[in-house]
């Protein structure tokens, strides 16, 4: 066995140290400039957002014929998705919504979510510097904050929720999923998002007292 020092690259993470700052940073930058390539997007221009207000998906939208399914045999959707879904997993919680919104459609996509994922590509092209930080604190306290949609899915009236856990002033865990009930109200829906968070609150007590 032999010792290498510190990591300063892990599957695809670029680890930034700053000890006079007490920061610790993660960066997937070299791996979204290597996705940009593979979908020939690296010297494409920048978004600013990655859905607007007002833009909405559904089932009506997909292909409804074979002439329609085959547009779409040679465009490669999922693995756009794929790729996505690998960064939005390990370092950048700003794309969860995105891509588990491109994702409900991944069996049947049509031209209309291939350009959606073009945008998302698009803004990690103008966000590819950013990283998720932690800083040195004596008192380490999770926060975590919880928000939701109303029938947000127009196929289902189901709505989206969303989470995200904070500790060390950085983010350690997120997620962005549909609910697994139809809400009444909106408000409804919130209590829907806090009810499933408390029970992420448990995995992530149980995770960190076990270490």
């Amino acid at each position: 066995m032999k010792d290498m020092g510190e990591t300063y690259y892990v599957i695809g993470i670029k680890i930034f140290r700053d000890r006079s700052q007490e920061l610790l940073g993660l960066s997937q930058k070299a791996y979204i400039n290597k996705v940009l390539e593979r979908f020939k997007m690296d010297k494409c221009s920048t978004s600013p957002v990655l859905i607007q207000k007002g833009d909405k998906f559904s089932l009506m939208q997909c292909p409804k014929n074979e002439l329609e399914r085959k547009q779409m045999e040679n465009i490669p959707y999922a693995s756009i998705v794929g790729s996505l879904m690998y960064a939005q997993t390990c370092t950048r919680p700003d794309i969860s919504f995105a891509v588990g919104m491109l994702g409900r459609y991944q069996s049947n996509p049509i031209l209309d979510h291939w350009e959606a994922a073009m945008k998302v590509l698009r803004y990690l092209q103008g966000t590819k510097n950013h990283i998720l930080t932690y800083k040195r604190s004596d008192h380490l306290e999770v926060i975590g904050y919880t928000d939701s949609d109303f029938a947000g899915c127009i196929d289902t009236r189901k709505s989206t929720f969303v989470y995200v856990y904070l500790l060390a002033r950085g983010a350690i865990s997120w997620k962005s999923a549909k609910q697994s009930v139809i809400a009444a109200s909106t408000m409804e829906a919130e209590f829907v998002a806090c009810y499933g968070i408390l029970f992420q609150d448990l995995e992530l007590l149980t995770v960190l007292l076990s270490r």
